[in-house]
């Protein structure tokens, strides 16, 4: 019979479990988002945000984080949390990201939008790139900061906004108007898009990774136009056709050109990329320089001029009834300094049979490409990819920043990612089959830990 020694009746203690950090948990924290559906149609239907500020809530509190949650109607819900700095005479910073994404047909996408599944190192689902990755990045860093007890150089002020994808009217702009407090003392903030990587020749031989810092982006007016006729039998000839009358003002609107100017955030993004990849270029011959940027190009292209895209189409009630009004919606962007200019082009264009209302308008940011907000960034970067280059460039939609600047907080996009070349990333922003590579998150919470300690 085995003789039993004091080492097994007193066997050494076994070592605590690790305490997770922000690149063990950022994958996790994606999944789970992406698989909470927050899509927002933008006609107050959808479910809403609030399952997912619930999650973010319990994430946040269960390392000891006081997150307070704001509704503005019901289900929609923006959470907030403040961390005390070191240094609370300075500016704080906020750090936000939006919980709703845009809706999504699952008949259209390989994977289930909302599985959030891992596949060969990439997370699907809705989300993953606009912007659920970046949520999860943030949650993952702060999480972290509070189980380590780091405190901040500065306060910090971390939002997950309601809204966004419907022009933040329940989100940021609420936040804004209604409960300004929570940005007191807040001078510079970070969201989405910018900080992601593309990858272009160098000139000296081989390939380079350039990120692109969102320093500016184009204002919005989303429009609906409402073209007025007479009402009548299908069979019979009518000069007053609303259906007519709104069909030639789109039509109008397609076939205008829209007068191209290089504003300086983008001028400083084409020098830069000149300057990188040995490419010269010309303000009216700019493809071979632009080619250099895969699917961001047209995000960059969408920054040369004002734009005008239909969207959406609605007339008639049936075929053989000609309808007494057709309505159409226009998604406008203008550069900064344009939006009077943008919306008397349009009047004219549609016409005096044409009413045109504004139904979303927000303005144009542009913030300076220095200081030391930008040296962070840029720094934090470096350090992780030694030999990348970091460019400003102009952002063709909108964040929450715009509602930010009415505090007079200056904003960039800065959701940084290191991205393999031969993912077409840029296209998945609203788009199908959108995914996040594992390793370029983790490639984010090093960066923004390295930013938050920085700046």
């Amino acid at each position: 019979m085995p003789v039993m020694s004091s080492d097994d009746l007193h066997p050494a203690p076994t070592a605590p479990p690790a305490a997770p950090t922000a690149e063990s948990e950022v994958t996790r924290l994606c999944q789970e988002l992406i698989r909470i559906d927050s899509s927002n149609y933008g006609d107050g239907s959808g479910p809403g945000e609030a399952q997912a500020a619930a999650y973010v809530v319990q994430s946040l509190r269960e390392v000891g984080l006081d997150a307070q949650t704001y509704e503005s109607d019901p289900g929609r819900v923006s959470v907030v949390v403040r961390i005390p700095g070191a240094d609370r005479s300075r500016g704080a910073l906020c750090i936000h990201g939006h919980l709703d994404v845009v809706p999504a047909h699952a008949q259209d996408w390989q994977h289930d939008p909302f599985g959030g599944e891992l596949i060969d190192g990439l997370i699907w689902g809705r989300g993953a790139v606009d912007m659920k990755g970046m949520d999860a990045m943030i949650l993952a860093v702060i999480r972290e900061l509070a189980r380590t007890g780091t405190i901040p150089p500065r306060d910090l002020v971390v939002v997950f906004f309601a809204d966004e994808e419907a022009g933040g009217r329940q989100g940021s702009h609420f936040m804004v108007e209604q409960h300004p407090e929570v940005f007191a003392g807040v001078t510079e903030a970070i969201s989405e898009v910018g900080g992601y990587s593309v990858t272009v020749p160098a000139k000296e031989g081989g390939e380079r990774r350039a990120y692109l810092l969102q320093s500016a982006e184009k204002g919005i007016a989303w429009l609906r136009l409402t073209a007025r006729g007479r009402a009548g039998h299908g069979s019979v000839p009518n000069d007053e056709n609303a259906v007519v009358r709104l069909a030639q003002a789109l039509t109008r609107i397609a076939a205008h050109e829209w007068p191209r100017e290089i504003i300086p955030s983008v001028r400083m993004l084409l020098d830069g990329l000149s300057e990188v990849t040995g490419t010269p270029y010309t303000d009216h011959d700019l493809d071979a320089l632009l080619d250099h940027l895969g699917g961001a190009k047209g995000f960059v292209l969408g920054t040369l001029r004002d734009t005008s895209n239909p969207t959406m189409l609605e007339a008639g009630y049936k075929h053989n009834v000609i309808p007494q009004q057709a309505h159409a919606s226009v998604d406008c962007r203008f550069l900064p300094g344009h939006q009077e200019v943008l919306l008397k082009t349009i009047d004219d264009l549609v016409g005096d049979d044409v009413d045109v209302e504004v139904l979303v308008g927000d303005i144009s940011l542009d913030a300076p490409f220095d200081g030391p907000l930008v040296e962070a960034m840029v720094a934090a970067i470096s350090a992780e990819d030694p030999g990348a280059v970091v460019l400003p460039y102009c952002l063709s939609g909108g964040t929450d920043n715009k509602a930010l600047s009415l505090l007079g907080v200056t904003g960039y996009g800065f959701a940084p990612l290191q991205l393999p070349a031969d993912l077409d990333f840029a296209p998945m922003f609203h788009g199908i089959d959108e995914r996040v590579p594992v390793s370029a998150l983790t490639f984010g919470v090093r960066v923004l830990r390295r930013f938050i300690a920085a700046c």
